[in-house]
């Protein structure tokens, strides 16, 4: 009998992802299923909680598998004794063709050896391939047989979403903590905090105010975000007079608060503009104060605005961007969701473009290129989509989103909703989430594809030790 591992020192309380020697791929629930029988394959590692396992001991040096996903573990199909027998997942009932020992292998490597057979868990003739079979076999010690265990879940790892039911979110740290903002659909501006960008998403949200009964603006709130201008927050927000009655009736409005806490609190300041525009945010350009958002002209396009200071308008409303480009009109055409990322003295505007009704719902880059960002001239399109659905990844229609900073400064943030299924509406279904993102050579933004749901992401530099 080969001697127990003394590589992988088993921490029963963790979780772990199990990555094969000679492909390099995860142990995994096969397309994510949650029932008896379901087959375990390699797959690509992406940490998400179908690729995550916890130790349980069954005394005797052997462990269950137990799937963090399933709540499952991993079982030889039938019991079986046999060559090349799968490995499914099945109900813990602590049946030795549950148990496995560890034993060491080359380099920190493991195999899995089953109580029952005695055989070890492999990939299936030695594939590289996503969703290949993972089987028991003889001992043989081979490449396919060795699997690196490497623990997840290290302090303050973030698991999209970061808020589920969290559309069009903000998201700013400030002060110690991390502050989100998301449409409610209803008379209530919410927020939650966390001394954690994990913690948000089991923070309680807090009411920051109340539009009920407002003649100007109630009842369908949507995509809140809050400034620090001149030491007060000002907090933007779109709101309409009855739920259903979204579309003709929506206006801009802006809350300022006592203080300098984010969560307030606040007093209605005013209304910004007399006609229909969503998604309100605010540009810093050259010392001065735009406004931006989505209005219809002939199409729904960004425009901007002039401000004397963070509650007044003092100019006409222009127009910047149309949906002209056919990745903008996917569904219906649509431009809307202006955020504003500058970058060594560049000046940028991330969009949504296409409908958020649709699972192409994605976002775009305008580039200030010249002297006035009033001029549309001024501003020039990026011909490709910066940031767009990801199939591989389950993720659809990702946009409005937000950018923030880590606490300590040094990285960039991108936060932003997604539906789960191509089939997602432009609902309270959809999910907030947050990445990490990086820069090109040109200073334009890398945001790369969005990441999975479960993924365990490296906190934001500089968070407190949990």
């Amino acid at each position: 009998m080969s001697p127990a591992a003394s590589a992988a020192i088993v921490d029963t309380s963790a979780s772990y992802a199990l990555v094969n020697r000679h492909s390099g791929r995860a142990l995994d629930v096969y397309d994510l299923a949650t029932g008896d029988g379901a087959r375990i394959a390699q797959f690509t590692r992406n940490d998400g909680a179908w690729q995550q396992w916890q130790f349980v001991d069954s005394g005797g040096g052997y462990y269950r598998l137990k799937s963090r996903h399933s709540d499952k573990v991993l079982q030889i199909s039938g019991g079986s004794t046999t060559d090349g027998a799968e490995v499914v997942q099945w109900t813990d009932s602590n049946a030795t063709s549950q148990q496995f020992r560890l034993v060491d292998s080359a380099s920190g490597h493991v195999r899995l050896l089953n109580r029952a057979s005695g055989k070890a868990v492999e990939t299936y003739e030695w594939s590289t391939a996503d969703g290949a079979r993972v089987v028991q076999w003889p001992d043989l010690d081979g490449a396919n047989q060795q699997w690196q265990l490497i623990r997840l879940g290290a302090p303050g790892a973030v698991v999209n979403p970061v808020k589920r039911g969290g559309p069009d979110p903000w998201l700013q740290h400030h002060n110690g903590y991390y502050h989100l903002a998301t449409t409610t659909w209803n008379s209530t501006v919410t927020m939650r905090r966390s001394r954690t960008l994990a913690g948000l998403s089991s923070a309680a949200d807090q009411v920051v105010f109340s539009l009920s009964g407002r003649p100007n603006g109630c009842c369908t709130m949507w995509a809140p975000e809050f400034h620090l201008l001149n030491g007060r927050w000002y907090l933007y927000y779109v709101a309409g007079q009855n739920v259903p009655d979204f579309n003709p009736t929506q206006r801009l409005h802006v809350l300022e608060s006592a203080g300098g806490d984010p969560m307030g609190p606040y007093s209605f300041k005013a209304d910004l503009g007399n006609t229909w525009e969503l998604d309100p945010s605010i540009l810093q350009v050259g010392g001065k104060l735009y406004l931006l958002g989505s209005a219809m002209d002939g199409t729904q396009s960004l425009t901007i605005t002039p401000m004397s200071n963070p509650y007044t308008l003092s100019g006409a409303r222009r127009t910047i961007s149309q949906p002209t480009l056919a990745w903008e009109r996917q569904t219906a055409a649509v431009n809307e969701g202006a955020e504003p990322l500058h970058r060594n003295g560049k000046t940028m505007i991330v969009y949504s473009a296409s409908a958020c009704w649709g699972p192409d719902y994605k976002l775009g880059l305008l580039t200030l290129t010249g002297g006035d960002p009033l001029n549309r001239a001024h501003w020039t399109k990026s011909p490709n989509p910066v940031f767009q659905r990801d199939d591989a990844n389950g993720v659809f229609a990702p946009g409005h989103n937000g950018f923030f900073k880590s606490p300590d400064g040094t990285e960039d943030w991108i936060v932003y909703h997604a539906n789960e299924s191509a089939s997602g509406g432009c609902d309270m279904n959809r999910s907030a989430r947050a990445q990490r993102f990086t820069w090109n050579a040109d200073g334009t933004p890398n945001f790369g594809p969005p990441v999975r749901l479960g993924v365990q992401l490296p906190p934001p530099s500089g968070e407190p030790a949990s």
